[in-house]
């Protein structure tokens, strides 16, 4: 594929809204028929719905880009082998298909759908759909984001203007922050006019790219978690960079990321944590 086009991504969503409608929605509130089990502790879950899902999403990927690598979140927990593919694929795809499982699972209605495009390790279409509100946060590289509803009406999407620290809000999520950066974090909430954590990276970037919050802190890096908010972010006119100042790609699994309207409140961001 030499180009990944606008109605390359909006088949994409489709596919997205298909899956959520098949075998995401009917499994929501639903303990009886949807199993909840724990993937590496009790803090990070895999339901039906997750796997079922996954796999709809994928198959479907694969009769419309024949050949194309998929990078989905449950695949890669049984063969971490996918991830060393992401970078030099021609045509690959990261997928979760429930980001915010817990709040899934314990039947939020905060949860989203995300996929993004990669063409030889750089991003190039990005979808977050929330299955509640049915639209979707779209992204094309060089082509700007918008929110589009399912209808097709759609409006353009723009990050908040900058603003000093006392006047910021956004989502730290400083769990998985090493030492000292963690305390160092932690301490500083209160500097912030409000923070958050909803454990959904999809709405936290969706709140970003819609002006609705300055700045992110993330420090858990796995690319069907980022790589999709990230694009979004960065076509809505966003400021974006690893904890050590350097770009983002999707091939790195660590090293954290700070989101923010702009370079100088991405350095105030940074700098509270030493």
């Amino acid at each position: 594929m030499t180009s990944f086009t606008k109605a390359h991504l909006h088949d994409l969503w489709m596919l997205m809204r298909q899956a959520t409608q098949s075998e995401i929605m009917p499994r929501f509130r639903q303990p009886d028929t949807c199993a909840v089990r724990e993937k590496t502790s009790a803090l990070d879950l895999v339901t039906d719905a997750d796997e079922a899902a996954e796999r709809f999403i994928t198959a479907g990927i694969g009769r419309m880009f024949p050949g194309a690598l998929v990078v989905g979140e449950e695949a890669t927990a049984a063969d971490p082998s996918l991830l060393r593919k992401l970078g030099d694929a021609d045509l690959a795809f990261v997928v979760d298909p429930v980001d915010g499982t817990a709040n899934f699972a314990a039947g939020l209605p905060l949860f989203g759908v995300m996929a993004a495009a990669i063409v030889r390790g750089q991003i190039v279409g990005a979808v977050i759909h929330d299955p509640i509100g049915d639209d979707a946060a779209l992204a094309l590289r060089g082509g700007g984001a918008w929110m589009e509803q399912a209808d097709g009406s759609r409006r353009d999407l723009r990050v908040a203007a900058a603003a000093p620290l006392e006047r910021m809000t956004g989502a730290i999520n400083w769990r998985h922050l090493p030492e000292p950066e963690r305390h160092n974090m932690l301490n500083a909430l209160p500097r912030f006019a409000a923070t958050w954590d909803y454990r959904n990276a999809a709405h936290e970037y969706r709140l970003l790219a819609q002006g609705f919050a300055h700045a992110a802190v993330f420090a858990r890096m796995m690319p069907w978690d980022h790589a999709p908010g990230w694009l979004i972010h960065q076509e809505a006119g966003g400021y974006s960079a690893r904890m050590d100042g350097s770009a983002y790609t999707p091939t790195e699994t660590t090293g954290g990321l700070i989101l923010a309207p702009d370079r100088p409140s991405w350095e105030v961001v940074r700098g509270l944590m030493g």
